[in-house]
Formats: structure tokens, C-alpha cells, sequence
């Protein structure tokens, strides 16, 4: 329930009284609402290829949401630090490790992370050869993992960069979530910590007898430009986020996925190619 979202596992898996749970919000959600720590993995282009949530494991192997992610005021030093707070773990401060598609990258040891110590440096507990974990696994943005970063940053932080922040929420260990697009990887996210969306330009263009069939087929029976009209005006307020965001990926995303593809690598797509989408 709602209780769960906002308390986490501060309750240490019992659930609060009335009472408890009001004296927990009165003392915990100031400080949450103003000092949330947005989490990111981050290539070296500065696109957010993973926005961390809740439930996201962290090299140790203990979610996001067992780290320390509420502090009554911000830390001075940087990187901030988010070290877990399971018993005996060693993790210092969360560190997102990817996987390849479900299953656990490896290091050039050959060696999967948890085979690997939490403690900084990341040392092999399987071989004596490996110095720290260090993976060639090819992220979807093209870069390799060890090019990435985990990023730990303010609201004003993320703010200065121009990236989304969403709303102030009193949600436990919400991270970089902010929207539904948050849950895709950073090339797929049609907000402004991805990518972005194809330009009001060429949503608006209007579908000719040389564009591929597929275009032709999502025009519908309103003109080109009011039918693509909702998609590249799609700055609602965040509290339309949500819906908007879902309405987005199950009507038009396929579309979008095409015009960028069309623009970015100015080339058109085969029927073929298409119905692999």
C-alpha cells in the first residue's frame, strides 16, 4: 500500500502503528521532499543509460532501497555516498552493474560480479589475476560498461544539466525515477534525459506518397499534422506524466522509434526491417 511506498524498509518489516507511521512521516518527509538523491548510470556522452529505482540491484547484490537514501541534510563532499545498510555488507556506496539482457555481465576475468567483493576496488574473491571488477559488456548507447558511471546528484544538480527531476514525492528510494519513460533504457526514453523525442519539425512534416507504407498507415483519417500534433506538443504537466508517457509508447511508439532512426541516420528502413521493429 501506500504505507510501503513511503516507508520502505525502515519499519524493519513491521508494519507501523497509526501513530508510528505519523510521527515517521512528520520527521522523515521534510528532509525526502528536499533532499531526494536522483541515481543515474551515465555513459561518457552524459546520456542517463539507466535511471535507478527502488527495486534496481546494486553491485553488492541488495537493492537501491536497502542503501541509505534519505539524509536529513545533503553531504558537502562529492560523490555523494549511498552505502548499503544491510549487516556486514561492505558496499561503501550503490553501484549499478548492468546485465546482458537477463543474465549477469562478466568481468575480463570471466567472472560475474558476485564473485566479486562490494568493498571499493571491487576485487575478485574467485581468481588472483583480477585487480578489480573491469567489463567490456557493450551498452546499448554503444559505449562500453567500464565507460560508465554511476551518479549520485542533487535536484539542483540535475536541474544545472537541464535533466527532468519530476515531482517533489515522498516515495522511499524512488532515485532517478520520474516518469514512466524512466523504466526504458536511455536510447528508447523519449524525455530529455534520453535522446529526446524526434523534433516538432519532423512529427509535423507531412506524410507524402515517398514516405515508407508504415508512416502512411499510422496517418489516420485527420491530416498529418493534427494527428503528429499531439505527439510533438507532448509537454503536459508532470501530472499528466504518467498517462501521457503510457499513451505515448503504446500507440505512437513504433512510429517515433522510425522518424528518429530516419533522421539520425538519414536513411529509410525496409519493410522488412520494419516488421522486426
Amino acid at each position: 500500500g501506500i504505507q510501503d511506498l513511503i516507508v520502505g524498509d525502515d519499519d524493519g518489516g513491521k508494519l507501523f502503528t497509526p501513530e508510528e507511521y505519523e510521527e515517521y512521516k512528520r520527521k522523515v518527509l521534510p528532509a525526502r521532499l528536499k533532499n531526494r538523491l536522483y541515481v543515474s548510470w551515465r555513459s561518457p556522452t552524459g546520456m542517463d543509460c539507466k535511471l535507478v529505482g527502488p527495486e534496481t540491484p546494486c553491485f553488492c547484490t541488495h537493492r537501491y532501497k536497502q542503501h541509505k537514501t534519505d539524509y536529513e541534510e545533503l553531504p558537502k563532499e562529492r560523490p555523494i555516498s549511498v552505502p548499503c545498510r544491510v549487516k556486514r555488507c561492505p558496499c561503501q556506496s550503490y553501484q549499478f552493474v548492468p546485465l546482458n539482457g537477463t543474465q549477469p555481465i562478466r568481468c575480463r576475468c570471466k567472472h560475474f560480479p558476485d564473485q566479486h567483493s562490494a568493498a571499493p576496488g571491487f576485487a575478485c574473491n574467485s581468481c588472483s589475476k583480477c585487480s578489480g571488477f573491469h567489463s567490456s559488456f557493450t551498452c546499448a548507447c554503444g559505449q562500453p560498461a567500464y565507460a560508465h558511471e554511476t551518479v549520485v546528484e542533487t535536484k539542483e544538480e540535475r536541474l544545472a544539466q537541464g535533466k527532468p527531476v519530476g515531482q517533489d514525492v515522498p516515495y522511499a528510494a524512488m532515485g532517478g525515477l520520474t516518469g514512466f519513460s524512466s523504466l526504458a533504457e536511455g536510447y528508447m526514453r523519449l524525455d530529455d534525459s534520453g535522446i529526446g523525442a524526434p523534433p516538432a519539425e519532423l512529427l509535423d512534416a507531412p506524410i507524402t506518397s515517398m514516405d515508407h507504407p508504415f508512416l502512411k498507415a499510422f496517418q489516420g483519417p485527420s491530416s498529418s499534422s493534427s494527428a503528429t500534433g499531439q505527439v510533438s506538443h507532448g509537454k503536459q504537466s508532470e501530472a499528466d506524466d504518467m498517462a501521457y508517457f503510457e499513451k505515448r509508447y503504446q500507440e505512437r511508439a513504433s512510429y517515433c522509434i522510425y522518424c528518429f532512426i530516419s533522421i539520425h541516420f538519414h536513411k529509410r528502413m525496409s519493410e522488412t526491417d520494419i516488421y522486426m521493429i
